[in-house]
């Protein structure tokens, strides 16, 4: 995306120069010196220990595009490239959401349920940016975890995020929903499979504020009523999970009454939803029965 200069790279000679340049133009402080941080190379100490500190031609010209593209709404995160999630720090393209701290309630949901479970297999469908397949699979190096996307852009970030971050059981594959599995060594079931579809209805008005303005529109919305995608992940799950698996989705803040109702539907137990932060319905999620329990009882 180009943008006309808002602050004349001239006017940013020095870092000095550079942090009070953008705080007139109308960048927070904090936008301010990561930018500035991020295209010298200058740690946030350093920016104040070497203020005084020149800045080359280049970096001046590459510190005014920036600018001129986060005051037009642009997120940081896709001006910085990375966003941190989970404690570590990811690479972030337009290609993919930007990961959000709402999301780690799943991750440390799916880690809660997959403790007492050697070796599990894990599947994260729709991992745009891999930050739960990763994060998982870094948790518990034992588990062998897939993760699939639509969008071959997006499945090319979640690699190279594996590769940085050492994420060595991860494996990747490029298609839609478990249609993503179709010829690939993945096992025949999972302990546990978890997603974060898009979920935004086509009607909302969020779509067009913030962020979301610059985000990929087919990882926000299912283009229907924000249920449709929720509703394939769940009728397909039973054939893809080990008795006694689990299914966890990220929802929105209104939907989880028809995320359970949903689970509960399917014929999934012990149904329940978890709360982000702000305290609102975030991730829901249900047990597809031990299918051997009754055997078990019976011989008892």
């Amino acid at each position: 995306m180009s943008s006309s200069p808002v602050i004349p790279p001239e006017n940013l000679a020095r870092v000095s120069d550079a942090l009070t340049a953008l705080a007139r133009a109308g960048l927070p402080a904090l936008e301010a010196r990561m930018l500035v941080s991020h295209v010298t190379g200058l740690s946030r100490v350093q920016l104040i220990t070497q203020d005084a500190c020149a800045i080359d031609v280049a970096a001046r010209a590459r510190i005014s595009e920036l600018a001129a593209r986060r005051l037009a709404g642009e997120p940081m995160a896709y001006l910085l490239g990375e966003r941190e999630f989970f404690g570590r720090t990811f690479k972030v393209t337009p290609a993919v959401l930007i990961p959000r701290p709402d999301t780690e309630v799943l991750v440390e949901q799916a880690l809660d349920r997959l403790e007492e479970r050697d070796a599990p297999a894990v599947l994260d469908m729709g991992t745009g940016s891999g930050i739960i397949a990763i994060s998982i699979a870094l948790a518990r190096r034992d588990a062998r975890v897939w993760a699939t996307d639509a969008s071959a852009d997006a499945l090319a970030v979640a690699i190279d995020n594996a590769k940085a971050l050492g994420a060595t059981n991860v494996q990747a594959a490029l298609g839609d929903w478990y249609g993503a599995l179709a010829g690939t060594d993945a096992p025949p079931a999972f302990d546990l499979i978890a997603s974060n579809p898009p979920y935004i209805a086509a009607t909302d008005a969020h779509l067009d504020q913030g962020d979301l303005r610059f985000e990929p529109a087919s990882a926000l919305t299912d283009h229907d009523d924000g249920l449709r995608h929720l509703r394939s992940i769940v009728a397909g799950a039973p054939a893809r999970l080990v008795s006694g698996g689990w299914l966890l989705v990220e929802h929105g803040y209104d939907q989880g009454e028809p995320v359970r109702a949903l689970l509960g539907g399917a014929g999934f137990a012990n149904v329940f939803t978890a709360q982000d932060l702000a305290g609102h319905d975030r991730c829901s999620g249900g047990q597809w029965p031990d299918q051997n329990a009754g055997a078990r009882s019976s011989l008892k």
